[in-house]
């Protein structure tokens, strides 16, 4: 991997980590059209660390009232909010401990196991929007996340680790399946992935594991993960913007024609 690659790995990963089409989905795309053939897991944690911070700068009010909430030491409202936060995480730290090796072949799968995974985030937004219009909960400001809906939005995390399978995509659906404000679920689906991420670099850190799984350079991780995080903090606040205010069907006709793309460049 080269210094140019990494820019335009990183600008990937930061706008399509928030848009619901599967930043993971894409990465690998683009390495092939591009035809880098290095699978750098620790490169792919740094961006996905670059967009965690992305995602704590544009919601760095809302995350220091949290913790202002939770040194109260009481269980008020952001203690609340952090509780679902923390169940919400069970589902992704199963998939992390005792499949993380099976996860970890996926990535290496090819275009096929990335388009039929775009075509099942495709089904899921156009069932979401469905559902949310036939509900009526696009007329309701209110429906913050329940218990309910973090836990499946946290079931909705962990297999979202297949490439192809937007997570953002997968969990926003999930939230609005479940009746949840649009609004309020988007700013939980942002929050609930800081810690996993966090945490998977920290313990590849710890572990050695940038020095054993890297072929890139510290120029290259450094480009990247730059480049991570300029463009997810535009794709964050533009992603805020649009679930607000549009529907989600333009991302899931998007996910169909990439994914009937794939399967299609995967035959010939």
């Amino acid at each position: 991997m080269n210094w140019f690659e990494a820019i335009i790995l990183g600008l990937i990963q930061g706008l399509t980590e928030f848009l619901p089409v599967s930043s993971s989905g894409h990465l690998i795309i683009a390495k092939e059209l591009f035809g880098i053939e290095t699978h750098d897991l620790a490169f792919e944690v740094v961006v996905h660390a670059a967009t965690v911070l992305s995602t704590i700068v544009v919601f760095r009010k809302s995350i220091w009232e949290l913790l202002r909430g939770l040194f109260e030491f009481k269980y008020n409202e952001p203690t609340r909010y952090i509780l679902l936060i923390l169940v919400s995480m069970v589902p992704v730290m199963i998939v992390g401990f005792f499949f993380k090796d099976y996860v970890e072949k996926l990535f290496g799968s090819g275009l096929l196991v990335v388009g039929l995974a775009l075509m099942g985030t495709s089904f899921l937004l156009t069932l979401s929007e469905r559902l949310n219009r036939r509900n009526g909960s696009e007329a309701q400001e209110g429906n913050p996340v329940g218990w309910k809906a973090a836990i499946w939005m946290g079931v909705a995390q962990a297999v979202a680790v297949i490439p192809g399978l937007s997570r953002s995509g997968s969990t926003i659906a999930t939230g609005l399946i479940c009746g949840v404000s649009r609004e309020q679920v988007t700013r939980f689906s942002f929050l609930m992935v800081l810690i996993p991420v966090l945490g998977e670099a920290f313990l590849e850190l710890v572990g050695g594991g940038f020095a054993a799984s890297s072929t890139a350079g510290e120029l290259e991780l450094l480009l990247g993960f730059a480049a991570a995080f300029l463009s997810g903090i535009f794709a964050c606040k533009v992603m805020i913007a649009i679930v607000k205010k549009a529907r989600l069907k333009w991302f899931a006709l998007y996910c169909a024609i990439a994914g009937i793309a794939c399967i299609v460049a995967n035959m010939f």
